[in-house]
């Protein structure tokens, strides 16, 4: 397997494209029973993901490698080989890969494509403290904001 190059541009706002749609819904499809409840996203993330998982992530989010490194804390050079050995990434990574599925299934659905919730992350949010919402996915904390928020978006509660 030809492992792919890591490019080093972290250019802001990240774009996807809307061509990709079904290719993301089929993958996110894939991980939605095992963030289904909290007792299905405990039990999966103890046991870890495959790091197949990191790269699917990379993928359905539109992320440069640099932006995955940045908030998941790790290389896309290490997910790659541990994904080359099938190997399973530890408890605390494979969570916050399930949360930001989690996350961003709820924000494709919400906003009704990728593309734009991929603009909404990169603009300021008023019940964020008008932050933006990108800056606060390095953490669980911070994705549970966002979701939070999305929550309330969804509900029409925008003030």
């Amino acid at each position: 397997m030809k492992e792919k190059n890591i490019k080093n541009t972290a250019a802001k706002p990240y774009t996807a494209t809307d061509s990709h749609d079904s290719a993301v819904s089929e993958t996110m499809l894939h991980y939605q029973s095992m963030y289904a409840n909290d007792i299905a996203l405990l039990t999966h993330s103890k046991n870890g993901l495959s790091a197949k998982a990191a790269l699917d992530f990379i993928a359905v989010s539109g992320f440069s490698y640099q932006e995955f490194q940045e908030i998941f804390k790790t290389t896309v050079k290490t997910i790659q080989n541990y994904s080359i050995q099938n190997m399973k990434l530890d408890a605390a990574l494979s969570e916050k890969l399930l949360k930001s599925f989690a996350l961003f299934n709820k924000g494709f659905a919400l906003f009704g494509s990728p593309k734009a919730f991929h603009n909404w992350l990169n603009t300021s949010a008023y019940g964020l403290g008008n932050e933006i919402p990108y800056n606060f996915l390095d953490t669980i904390t911070g994705i549970s904001l966002i979701e939070e928020e999305l929550i309330r978006i969804e509900y029409g509660d925008l003030a």
